[in-house]
């Protein structure tokens, strides 16, 4: 696991669905549960500007360095790279915190990349929008994109991505728009932003999108997992799998529409992982602290081959009680929340529009 203590008090903006704590939640969570020691856990460097100049214009990484310095930025430059604006706020550490999260996913890719086989959960990636001159949904660098490239800058030979989030992995695939050595899958809710991602979209070709209804359920996603998303991974044959795991398509998050129970992004986790030798788990999305946290330690549990228990100890309980959430859903929250970390599944009809998704992206 590579997390940081940077998440600890970094703060988009008190009214910014990223206002939550989300990172470091998981390290105390997998700790007080004896799932995580010191031997297995690694804080996160902070990316350089040459790191970062890999995937993003120079110009940019220096307009976010200034606007850390500063704390604000000029009305042209607010314009031209979408920084203040458009919910990627100027904040004490806008610099130093995305730029964490790629050193995360760096070091990962580099260290999977040197072994004949391996697994790192890098909890803090999955900023999937960022463009290379340009913030975009909350991302202010795209990590996924800089893991990716320092794999093939190393040796590997392809790279499959696999984007569980509920808005689509833009930035990703179109940073990947011409690369055959690169194939991005994503299944995302159908008409959210960015309203990319169309079924037919295959970039330069090496693309698969699968947009979802909304009240996407459980047994839709294992479907569209095992007869979409596992037969592609499978015939491209990578030597790495990079896996979004973006929790905002769960039932209770706020910012999608779709259903799903934790236990069937575990699940999805979990079978996508075997489709390569070396595996990245990255973050995404998640809005709601509660969710997040038991999403995401599920998740390590289940990459250890460890079954969550059907009621918390009463120290994982403790961290889960210390969250707050400034939202309506917060103000009384469930008990469940503190006291299990497995969601009720929400097991449903398999609807002909996914279906349709399924059998047509396999035509494509």
């Amino acid at each position: 696991m590579i997390g940081s203590e940077i998440y600890r008090s970094s703060r988009y903006g008190q009214r910014h669905p990223l206002s939550i704590h989300r990172v470091t939640p998981v390290m105390d969570l997998t700790r007080a549960l004896g799932w995580l020691d010191d031997a297995v856990f690694v804080e996160s460097p902070i990316a350089t500007p040459e790191m970062l100049t890999r995937f993003h214009d120079p110009h940019y990484v220096a307009a976010i360095q200034q606007a850390e310095r500063d704390g604000r930025v000029s009305e042209t430059v607010k314009e031209r790279y979408n920084i203040g604006r458009n919910g990627n706020p100027i904040f004490p550490e806008i610099f130093s915190r995305p730029a964490t999260a790629c050193g995360a996913s760096i070091l990962a890719a580099r260290a999977l990349a040197g072994v004949e086989r391996g697994v790192i959960h890098s909890l803090a990636g999955g900023t999937h929008h960022g463009r290379p001159a340009m913030a975009s949904g909350f991302c202010f660098f795209n990590d996924p994109v800089l893991a990716i490239l320092a794999m093939l800058d190393d040796g590997l030979e392809r790279v499959l991505y696999v984007d569980l989030d509920a808005h689509h992995g833009d930035g990703v695939q179109d940073a990947f728009h011409d690369q055959d050595r690169v194939l991005t899958i994503s299944v995302h809710e159908d008409g959210r932003w960015p309203q990319t991602g169309p079924l037919n979209d295959r970039a330069g070709g090496m693309a698969r999108n699968l947009p979802v209804p909304p009240q996407f359920n459980d047994s839709e996603l294992d479907a569209v997992i095992a007869e979409a998303v596992l037969p592609l991974g499978a015939s491209f044959k990578p030597s790495a799998v990079v896996i979004q795991s973006g929790c905002d398509g769960l039932a209770d998050d706020p910012q999608s529409k779709l259903a799903l129970s934790n236990g069937a992004l575990w699940r999805a986790v979990e079978q996508v992982s075997t489709l390569a030798p070396r595996v990245l788990v990255i973050g995404g999305g998640g809005y709601n602290p509660w969710a997040v946290a038991r999403a995401w330690t599920g998740i390590w549990a289940r990459l250890n081959q460890i079954t969550p228990p059907d009621s918390l100890s009463f120290a994982g309980q403790t961290v889960l009680r210390a969250l707050s959430w400034n939202h309506s859903k917060g103000r009384n929250p469930p008990e469940h929340w503190f006291s299990t970390l497995t969601d009720p599944p929400n097991w449903g009809p398999v609807r002909p529009e996914v279906r349709g998704v399924i059998a047509e992206v396999g035509r494509l």
